[in-house]
């Protein structure tokens, strides 16, 4: 059957339809040909084409048809590439430190993410719609960095998640971005208040900023350090999340009981992520920077808004920014923790306590009847 869809056929309605959009019905008992030309193994599998480009979808739940239509209206195929070969997280990473959660997300939503090591790369390939720096453990070789700065030159688009600590070898990236990086951890009062360690930065404000002017979920950034532009900087410097309203940046050690030190450290609020741009030609360059790489990891991903707001950074960076503002919300938690107390009162209430209940009652009714 073939047939256009959308048509009202209410009484006080003329029947109306959307002319360029087509459906066809294959039955795959019947038409197993063309359902094997459309790649369709199953009933209940639904093939959409548009502009060209054609996407397979075999659950039809709300969260996947919104993915799936988010892959079609990508104008083109957005390719991520993240550094490698340094210890940095990885987008297919399966530990707790990796990116691996959000790399999945990212494919889902249409981008391709592929690994990049500079060492053997002979520059970062003109492809890429975002090179992704995720928290080197190593120092990078001059050579790669001189790379990467070429990428910055060209016009390439950026993320890069800085944890506390070294730049690896990269403070000249820094010094090309008009970055002022003060060494630190910051220090939030507010996360003890929820029995978190005071390293979890809680961002509640936002800055105004297409990738963040429809944020209203709290995210958390652990272990973050401070993001501030350099005097004199020719980059468009845009904060967009800010932290630690009444707390500060810790320039010493965070181990044991730590204070606040005006003569040393940083009062709040304290930006822990900022966008950067600039005109390169015809078209404007995107920089996201952020201040901990953890919030990304896997361990950290799915807490609060950390999930929707990465996801968003890729958007704007990608030039997909039209997308931002329908991202689809994630399943909640439907873990159920019991104390072992807790199972011993549900397993006596079904083993005992309510069969028990059915026994009386039927013997209250049985005796009534007999009376």
């Amino acid at each position: 059957n073939r047939g256009r869809v959308g048509t009202d056929r209410h009484r006080d309605h003329q029947p109306s339809a959307k002319k360029d959009f087509m459906l066809t019905s294959i039955d795959t008992a019947d038409q197993p040909q063309k359902a094997q030309a459309a790649g369709v193994s199953a009933n209940g599998g639904l093939v959409v084409e548009y502009n060209g480009r054609s996407e397979h979808l075999t659950s039809l739940t709300e969260q996947d048809m919104t993915n799936f239509l988010l892959r079609l209206v990508r104008s083109a195929e957005r390719q991520v590439s993240y550094l490698d070969g340094h210890g940095e997280r990885k987008l297919d990473g399966r530990a707790n430190h990796d990116l691996g959660d959000f790399g999945a997300q990212l494919g889902v939503k249409g981008f391709k993410t592929a690994a990049l090591n500079l060492a053997v790369a002979p520059e970062v390939p003109d492809n890429v719609a975002v090179l992704v720096i995720a928290s080197p453990r190593v120092d990078l070789l001059p050579g790669e960095v001189i790379k990467i700065k070429r990428w910055i030159e060209k016009g390439g688009n950026l993320l890069w998640l800085i944890d506390s600590g070294s730049l690896h070898g990269m403070q000249s990236l820094a010094d090309e971005l008009g970055l002022s990086l003060t060494p630190g951890t910051v220090i939030d009062p507010a996360a003890g208040g929820l029995k978190l360690p005071a390293t979890f930065a809680l961002a509640t404000s936002y800055g105004q900023h297409r990738i963040t002017e429809r944020s209203t979920v709290t995210s958390v950034f652990p272990y973050a350090r401070r993001i501030a532009a350099s005097e004199g900087t020719k980059w468009q410097f845009t904060p967009l999340v800010e932290v630690a309203q009444e707390g500060w940046l810790e320039t010493g050690s965070i181990d044991g009981n730590v204070a606040f030190d005006r003569n040393k450290d940083v009062r709040g609020p304290i930006v822990v992520a900022a966008a950067l741009e600039r005109s390169v030609g015809d078209h404007k360059q995107r920089i996201v920077v952020t201040g901990s790489g953890h919030f990304l990891a896997n361990q950290f991903v799915g807490t609060l808004g950390n999930l929707d707001l990465g996801v968003n950074m890729l958007n704007w960076l990608a030039g997909d920014e039209a997308l931002i503002s329908v991202q689809p919300r994630t399943r909640a938690d439907l873990t159920l923790d019991l104390t072992r107390p807790g199972l011993a009162l549900i397993g006596f209430g079904f083993l005992l306590a309510l069969p028990l209940a059915f026994l009386i009652a039927g013997g209250v009714i049985w005796w009534r009847r007999k009376a």
